[in-house]
């Protein structure tokens, strides 16, 4: 079996929720014996990613233009040709943007498997046009797409009321086990102590709120813990630029993108993991923190809420005061890991219940 995947920025070592999706799936489901073959964009493939297979999996670059207004759709409707060509039994469609081309594969004769991975249509950054576009790549990949996988209850409601399709898929994203960094050189070299800093993580674009995480920040005693984020843009906004110099005018430590080593030191040694997003859809980085055992603070919104928290660790997005009290309150008490449950979040789990909807189709 032939599983043609595209929608995504490519793998790996790209930043992005569905990129580490697809990093963490993919070469568990080649294992299981499926010729898996990720079409990456071109604008994201470096020196130190260029490569022709990655675990199992092999990677098919092809071009798109580093315009995010325009990469996405360009790219999948150049990578579903390359899947019709290369005579692909199935293509793995990410995202509700790309799946607008769902009808375009189907028309091809194409059987395609589609992943909801949020309403991306409410991210900050999209103007009207192109939230239009984004709702009606829902639509399509709702309606055409063989079959459709979400990544949580949320978006399968979603579905259903919108759409009136009821035989979704509930597959959760997975967080790979959690490799402890008892060294810590690397933050030593970022001027940071064990246990004393608070992490986040995530692209920098309006809706992650790491602007409201500064503010709120800098009401911390800065003497005994240090803000770090992990992150960049993908494509440089007048915001990302305002964001940076923010945090430098807060003593505020980016790393800039990292992976690996580096991020798994960074979580190993962090004091609290903040996410205050305003939009999510079942957040990997949240995950992660989780794995870690670290005790997390996040917005008070639908995707968060999927993930049985206590209720102090939640504060409501956007509320620069409440946050401000929510860190305090975290912070005032003695670090003491938390045991949560991980066990849907299995990516050896996941990648089998992928290839069971793939041999359905198949069949």
């Amino acid at each position: 079996m032939k599983v043609v995947v595209t929608g995504t920025r490519g793998i790996p070592n790209i930043q992005g929720g569905v990129e580490t999706h697809c990093e963490g799936i993919f070469p568990r489901i080649s294992n299981l014996g499926i010729e898996v073959i990720v079409v990456r964009r071109s604008c994201y493939v470096t020196p130190s990613n260029n490569l022709k297979e990655f675990q199992g999996v092999k990677l098919k670059t092809l071009y798109a233009p580093h315009v995010k207004s325009l990469e996405a759709l360009l790219h999948t409707f150049l990578a579903i040709l390359w899947a019709k060509k290369h005579k692909a039994d199935i293509v793995h469609i990410h995202a509700i943007g790309p799946a607008i081309l769902t009808p375009f594969a189907r028309l091809l004769g194409l059987k395609v498997v589609f992943t909801h991975h949020g309403p991306d249509y409410n991210r900050a950054k999209w103007g009207p046009f192109a939230k239009f576009i984004l709702r009606l790549g829902e639509r399509f990949g709702t309606y055409y797409a063989n079959e459709v996988i979400v990544i949580s209850e949320l978006i399968q409601k979603t579905l259903l009321d919108k759409y009136n399709r009821a035989d979704t898929h509930l597959i959760y994203n997975g967080v790979p086990k959690p490799v402890i960094i008892e060294k810590s050189d690397y933050i030593k070299s970022l001027g940071l102590k064990s246990g004393k800093y608070v992490f986040a993580l995530g692209r920098f674009v309006e809706e992650k709120g790491f602007d409201i995480l500064i503010r709120a920040f800098s009401g911390i005693d800065q003497n005994i813990y240090k803000l770090v984020i992990a992150g960049d843009a993908d494509h440089e906004t007048s915001y990302s630029r305002n964001l940076k110099k923010l945090a430098k005018s807060n003593n505020v430590v980016l790393t800039g993108f990292v992976k690996g080593k580096k991020l798994q030191e960074l979580f190993s040694h962090a004091r609290l993991f903040v996410m205050p997003s305003f939009h999510e859809g079942l957040p990997i980085s949240l995950l992660e923190a989780m794995s870690y055992s670290l005790p997390v603070l996040v917005s008070d919104i639908p995707a968060n809420r999927q993930i049985e928290l206590p209720e102090n660790r939640f504060f409501i997005p956007g509320d620069d005061s409440c946050l401000i009290d929510s860190l305090k309150e975290q912070l005032k008490s003695d670090y003491k890991p938390v045991n949560y449950d991980m066990t849907p979040y299995n990516w050896d789990l996941i990648a089998i219940q992928t290839k069971l909807i793939y041999e359905q189709i198949i069949k």
